[in-house]
């Protein structure tokens, strides 16, 4: 059994405090991304975990015993880090099978395992390589395949996919998310990438300064950020964050931004909305939600035109992005490549406010959860 739990587990470094009293449920066999901007916490309590940073405060328990005192070597866990840190001396094989060899593990055992674990990750021809000779990729399958060989319940990723260019990113995104499949064990990984996040965790932990911020799936978060700090971490293009009123006119609830006037849906907890009615708000709207043309599945209810000045466009080839300026605020569309602007252009956008969503400008929490 690999679930763990922390329970207001903290590091302090003298007077700085580093991770404050974070509480985590991880369940077992789930793969949990720890998420956030440099500097917020993510890498030292994964380290902790591994128990390669002291715990300052707090409980971390694995299947149900204490692991605060328990050395690293005896936690049944496996870390892949984020520079590989393979032996350069060695080759392939000897680097994968080195932990084993440290442990006295048969040497048939110790070949079984190697072979097994280098067929998965489709590096058998590699064994008898050295690392100077191996491309990124390859390294970083070497490093993953090192862990596997030791059948831990739990594997830590530190920042794995970091030293990679993009395109091999999205390649082992996928690989290292069919791994999790097949080995039917606990991962638990670290990044600052959101989209890694998005597209390869059953959840996400969202910190910032020490704190976390939110844990739920990734749709969850995109749809239901609880304050304004995740809303414009998930999602890229971030969420537009426009200051706004909120006013009602005949049962209806409105924003207004600048001289637009914006019809909140009706789906809406009206007994939320009535605290902050004739009051500042912050409303947020995904660029994804400003459209050249409103397409047919929108309620027009929930729409309205939306006027800007475009500062840049910024062609993606499936799309483009729009930066824009409305009421001397900067924000981003998501457009159609045929949608032809140029600089300086004003353009007319519908905004769309069926996933909108609003926030307490003191607090920068949901004012709709």
């Amino acid at each position: 059994m690999a679930s763990i739990s922390l329970k207001k587990l903290n590091k302090t470094y003298g007077a700085l405090k580093v991770v404050h009293d974070i509480d985590l449920e991880i369940a077992d066999k789930e793969f949990i991304v720890l998420v956030g901007p440099s500097g917020c916490g993510k890498s030292t309590t994964l380290r902790m975990i591994a128990g390669l940073e002291e715990i300052s405060g707090g409980e971390l328990i694995i299947g149900s015993d204490l692991m605060n005192d328990v050395p690293s070597k005896d936690r049944d866990i496996a870390m892949v880090f984020q520079n590989y840190a393979l032996y350069p001396h060695m080759t392939v094989y000897r680097n994968m099978a080195f932990g084993l060899e440290l442990r006295k593990a048969p040497r048939d055992v110790i070949e079984r395992q190697v072979e097994e674990a280098a067929k998965i990750l489709d590096i058998s021809h590699l064994l008898n390589r050295k690392p100077k000779a191996l491309s990124g990729g390859q390294r970083q399958r070497v490093a993953l395949g090192r862990a596997m060989v030791r059948n831990p319940a739990v594997f830590l990723l530190d920042e794995p996919l970091s030293n990679l260019d993009a395109k091999l990113r999205g390649t082992m995104r996928a690989e290292i998310t069919k791994l999790h499949k097949r080995l039917d064990a606990t991962f638990i990984y670290v990044t600052h990438d959101q989209v890694e996040a998005m597209t390869m965790a059953d959840r996400i932990v969202v910190m910032k300064d020490g704190h976390i911020q939110q844990v739920d799936t990734p749709q969850n978060l995109y749809d239901r950020p609880v304050n304004m700090f995740v809303a414009g971490f998930i999602g890229a293009p971030q969420m537009n964050l426009l200051p706004a009123k909120l006013t009602q006119e005949d049962g209806r609830f409105f924003a207004l931004v600048e001289e637009h006037k914006l019809p909140l849906p009706q789906s809406f907890d009206r007994s939320r909305l009535l605290a902050y009615e004739g009051k500042d708000v912050v409303l947020g709207i995904r660029p994804e939600n400003f459209h050249e043309l409103a397409p047919a599945d929108i309620d027009p209810a929930n729409s309205a035109p939306f006027h800007a000045v475009v500062e840049l466009a910024e062609p993606m080839g499936s799309e483009v992005h729009l930066n824009l300026i409305a009421g001397g605020r900067n924000m981003i569309a998501r457009v159609s490549p045929r949608f032809r602007s140029k600089i300086g252009d004003r353009v007319s956008l519908v905004a769309d406010l069926t996933n909108a969503q609003l926030f307490d400008p003191q607090t920068e929490r949901s004012i709709l959860y």
